[in-house]
């Protein structure tokens, strides 16, 4: 590859909502956002450095990364060597019966792990192996699913045994996700601090300081992240991007390119195209 990054996005031709993010970076540096799926990615070659979970990382080749729906992280290339990895996202919908049936427990169905950076040799070649089916267009459903079992047994077996718990959620905590809809509720609409401070019954300055704490990026970032990830879902859809640009409020089709592009590294555009092939 000649250029400083590449990227190559793929649709699973079987799963709903799961894809495959190949990338080769050497000079490029994603925006703090978030994914409403989870994702699982391999280091292949060079180090990823990246912010989440309240801490800095750098991942060498053979690890996985792993982020939570809604995980706040950026990334780059880290020391003197191109990076390649590739990442897998799914939504915790489909996901949701595989944990359970990993866990023996119809209530486990949603996972949630502190850890971001995990060696695991069998869940990394799990990762690899899917990543593969997809990029490439091989295997049936059946293939694609076993290894999706796979993946969601070793994240359970490194989880430990599933026990109910008393949610331990904070009013700070039930605020800010009362923020969270608000914005995800009004995405094609203006939004503005003082709506969103209101919605979580703070003010704007405790607002803001809360925030930051919690998910690590400001309010304008997180609005953002919320409305690429809208759009993304609305270009699979089959919207134009001049289309997803106009509804969810993007001063016009260049500003959209350049969000999107700092967050998915390639233009509305060429990840139609993407997913198309």
């Amino acid at each position: 590859m000649n250029h400083a990054f590449e990227f190559q996005f793929s649709s699973s031709r079987h799963v709903p909502t799961l894809k495959v993010l190949s990338a080769s970076i050497s000079d490029f540096r994603y925006d703090r956002h978030a994914h409403t799926e989870y994702a699982f990615g391999v280091t292949l070659a060079g180090r990823q450095d990246f912010f989440s979970a309240g801490a800095y990382h750098r991942n060498p080749p053979g690890n996985v990364i792993f982020f939570n729906p809604e995980q706040p992280h950026d990334g780059e290339s880290g020391g003197d060597h191109r990076l390649d990895y590739v990442m897998t996202y799914i939504a915790p919908g489909a996901m949701a019966p595989l944990f359970a049936e990993a866990a023996g427990n119809e209530r486990a169905d949603r996972l949630s792990s502190p850890q971001t950076l995990i060696h695991d040799p069998v869940l990394r070649d799990a990762i690899l192996a899917l990543s593969r089916l997809v990029r490439e267009g091989v295997g049936s459903l059946i293939d694609q699913e076993h290894l999706l079992q796979q993946i969601a047994t070793r994240m359970v077996q490194r989880a430990g045994h599933y026990q109910p718990v008393i949610p331990t959620e904070t009013r700070p905590d039930r605020l800010l996700m009362r923020a969270c809809d608000y914005i995800r509720a009004h995405l094609d609409q203006e939004l503005s601090l003082a709506r969103i401070s209101e919605a979580a019954t703070l003010s704007r300055y405790h607002f803001l300081r809360l925030f930051r704490a919690q998910f690590g990026m400001t309010p304008h970032q997180y609005v953002i992240s919320c409305r690429i990830d809208a759009a993304r879902g609305a270009l699979e859809s089959g919207a134009t991007p001049g289309e997803v640009a106009l509804r969810y409020g993007f001063a016009d089709h260049s500003h959209f390119n350049r969000r999107f592009k700092r967050i998915h590294g390639i233009t509305p555009f060429q990840y139609q195209q993407s997913l198309a092939h």
